[in-house]
């Protein structure tokens, strides 16, 4: 049983379209996990069966626009069926000493009321199990019983799922992705609110660390994980030549930063329409680094042609990290995924004329034009880099 919950607040043709959507995506999971299945579709409920309804519910369980998933029994609304099913599925979990709570409702049953099927429910399950007692306040477990017009279903036990706007509802967006553990969780934001991503990653060269693009990729294969079916492209921009470009022009090592993101914002914007985007989207966070302050986003947002979207903007770190953990992107032990070119005092509050007059010395549109005309290419699939290749 697959619930799904923000789509009930769409218009009726809004909402008939979303759910085509979350089925197709539901269905592309699956069928890349090989498992055989089959929808019945009805209000507030998407019901999958199938062979392996353990493995469906945890594939279906990471898929945007579902709220939780339950392996069922499936009855028919008469009480007696609801109650078999009910005591069968309690012996499997609920032992002696135990609190128990039956979790009731019905939709188009007008036999009985939700208190009467909890009741007489609850009564069967005691009846069987003489040494459990009764507690709908602090139960210990849930049996969860619905009657509905479609037949009664028993479950105990619900899988929490990303909720969110099913994939591809709202077009596609190209996320800044680095190394580290913010960009990966700003671009599955971007996913759960239904978004498909390109993700953009400017290879610093031997002002990177040895180990930066490999652990970008690394976020880019996990990512994929949660948009099972679908291909994830990555385009890896050199920006080797800007920091090359900056050490001859001996522009100001405070100012690089800036200048930096600057760059990442013109080739990225650049780049938003070739790949038929409508937004740039970057992990940055209010203040949480020097080119992060409110004056420098304010001087790096200036060469944007296009929207950009920071949906960490306002979080702490930790608040992040915890994002980062329960989504799989985070790495207790990184290896070295250091800046060479990173100063020791950059500036948290950068002149506008002086960064412009220093681009002007690195001629910074040329070094951005040359630098997005011949991306590698990087896709990645359910878990798997599938390939990588260079765009002439």
């Amino acid at each position: 049983m697959v619930r799904y919950g923000e789509l009930f607040l769409k218009s009726e043709p809004v909402k008939r379209h979303f759910i085509g959507l979350l089925m197709r995506n539901i269905k592309k999971a699956l069928d890349s996990e090989g498992l055989l299945h089959r929808f019945e579709l009805f209000r507030g409920r998407m019901l999958i069966e199938g062979d392996e309804p353990g493995r469906i519910a945890e594939v279906v369980s990471r898929v945007f626009g579902v709220v939780d998933v339950s392996v069922c029994t499936r009855t028919s609304s008469a009480m007696d069926d609801l109650c078999f099913a009910a005591v069968q599925t309690a012996k499997g979990n609920l032992k002696p000493g135990m609190r128990f709570a039956i979790r009731a409702k019905r939709q188009g049953v007008e036999r009985y009321t939700s208190q009467q099927m909890g009741e007489v429910i609850g009564q069967a399950v005691a009846d069987q199990m003489p040494d459990v007692t009764v507690d709908l306040d602090h139960p210990d477990y849930e049996i969860f019983v619905e009657a509905r017009e479609f037949g009664g279903f028993v479950y105990d036990h619900r899988i929490d799922a990303p909720g969110g706007l099913p994939l591809g509802t709202q077009g596609r967006v190209c996320v800044l992705l680095s190394s580290g553990i913010d960009s990966p969780v700003a671009s599955w934001l971007m996913m759960k609110r239904g978004c498909e991503v390109t993700h953009l990653h400017m290879d610093g060269g031997r002002f990177a660390g040895p180990d930066v693009k490999d652990a970008a990729i690394e976020n880019h294969r996990r990512l994929s994980l949660w948009c099972r079916g679908f291909v994830l492209p990555m385009l890896v921009i050199d920006s080797e030549p800007l920091y090359n470009a900056m050490e001859e022009h001996r522009i100001p090592p405070r100012n690089r930063c800036v200048i930096c993101k600057r760059f990442m914002m013109r080739a990225g914007s650049a780049l938003v329409p070739r790949q038929h985007a409508l937004a740039l989207v970057t992990g940055d966070s209010l203040g949480q680094v020097a080119s992060q302050t409110l004056s420098n986003v304010a001087v790096i947002a200036q060469v944007a042609d296009v929207p950009v979207l920071r949906p960490l903007i306002t979080n702490d770190k930790r608040e992040t990290v915890d994002i980062a953990r329960a989504i799989g992107t985070f790495e207790a032990h990184p290896k070295d995924l250091a800046c060479r070119a990173v100063p020791r005092v950059p500036t948290t509050a950068a002149k506008l004329e002086q960064i412009r007059e220093c681009e002007e010395q690195l001629d910074i549109r040329s070094i951005v034009s040359t630098a997005i005309e011949e991306p590698v290419i990087i896709l990645a699939k359910d878990g798997c880099i599938v390939s990588r290749e260079k765009r002439p």
